[in-house]
């Protein structure tokens, strides 16, 4: 049989059970192809009991996903995960449940920012297997269908490491997880979300109302209720821009989060850039003035969308906006004309 000579340094493939990262190795093709035909899985030996292993890993929203929606805990329950805006998006099913034995999650739906196909979780499974071992019990975990020839490979992998040893773990083990320990790491990576702030002599109150006021500075082309959570609205611009909100928070004289349920561009390749970002409006009192700082979380700048939309949220925040708490009157796009019309000939978008 042939064999073939690969470097070090392009067989550091990590493994539960293949870890080859020094010195010269001789690999032949049907190793390779048993290498890209793994599924990533890692073992753990631990004191607690199954039912107590059982128990953290049902507990998603503790050790993985804090924007949870749904159940995980009995057969055919779904959840829906959300990691850092739009980064990360899947929905769950489970599919098996063996009480303190075995979990089965089906990927049903998955959208991954960072891929070519997004798409690439759909259709895989995580496995979450517990057996009793030597007075121990050790935890099983496998995702099936991720594998090394995959593209989402080295991030996603980096990922479960990370969540299963830093948070998971410790939920079991000390009964507290850590779902925010990528946060540093996808921030960096991902770029600073557009954010822009200003002071103004009004109370906290008065600029509370005024953003929830969305019509009188935004567009009035604006549709449902904008102040209480669990609203949702739509703001629409012909068919330039499209998009629906819903309020996550609303913390009177305080903070207003409105999450992107759904987004419509027509003049960039991926009209849905928005979709999951939040939109967060946080108020304090700070030198004798009220400080309101505005974030479009997850409008980072490798976004296709990111110069037009700075220069549109800066007019809307820093003059419609403002105006509206200082003076009374905003500057909102009209039903009649919709978008500036310096905007729409910066960007040559769609005039009336």
């Amino acid at each position: 049989m042939k064999t073939r000579l690969y470097p070090p340094v392009l067989l550091a493939i990590h493994l539960s059970s293949i870890s080859i990262a020094a010195g010269t190795h001789l690999i032949n093709k049907n190793q390779i192809k048993i290498m890209e035909n793994q599924d990533y899985t890692k073992t753990f030996l631990l004191r607690q009991t199954p039912q107590q292993v059982f128990d953290a890993i049902t507990n998603v929203p503790a050790w993985w996903a804090e924007d949870f929606r749904g159940a995980s805990k009995k057969l055919n329950d779904e959840f829906e995960a959300r990691f850092f805006t739009n980064v990360h998006y899947s929905k769950q099913k489970l599919t098996e449940v063996i009480p303190n034995k075995k979990i089965v999650w089906l990927v049903t739906d998955s959208r991954l920012s960072f891929l070519k196909d997004k798409e690439e979780w759909t259709g895989t499974e995580v496995i979450f297997e517990i057996a009793e071992k030597n007075g121990k019990t050790e935890l099983h975990f496998t995702h099936k269908g991720l594998r090394p020839q995959i593209e989402c490979y080295k991030d996603c992998t980096n990922g479960w490491t990370q969540f299963l040893d830093n948070s998971l773990i410790p939920l079991i083990t000390t009964g507290k997880g850590n779902p925010k320990v990528l946060e540093g790491e996808v921030a960096e990576k991902t770029g600073q979300s557009y954010t822009t702030a200003f002071s103004v002599s009004q109370s906290p109150a008065e600029v509370y109302t005024a953003i929830t006021n969305v019509s009188k500075w935004w567009s009035e082309q604006v549709d449902g209720g904008t102040s209480e959570k669990g609203d949702e609205f739509t703001y629409q611009y012909k068919d330039v821009h499209i998009s629906k909100m819903r309020i996550e928070e609303a913390l009177p004289d305080k903070k207003i989060i409105w999450r992107v349920l759904n987004n419509h561009f027509n003049f960039i390749s991926d009209e849905t850039e928005w979709v999951g970002t939040r939109i967060i409006f946080e108020i304090q009192e700070k030198d004798g003035k009220t400080e309101l700082r505005f974030t479009h979380d997850g409008l980072v700048p490798d976004y296709e969308c990111y110069e037009i939309c700075h220069d549109a949220w800066t007019s809307y925040i820093q003059g419609s906006l403002k105006s509206l708490i200082t003076t009374g009157k905003g500057n909102p796009n009209t039903r009649e004309e919709g978008l500036s019309t310096e905007l729409i000939e910066k960007w040559g978008l769609p005039k009336k």
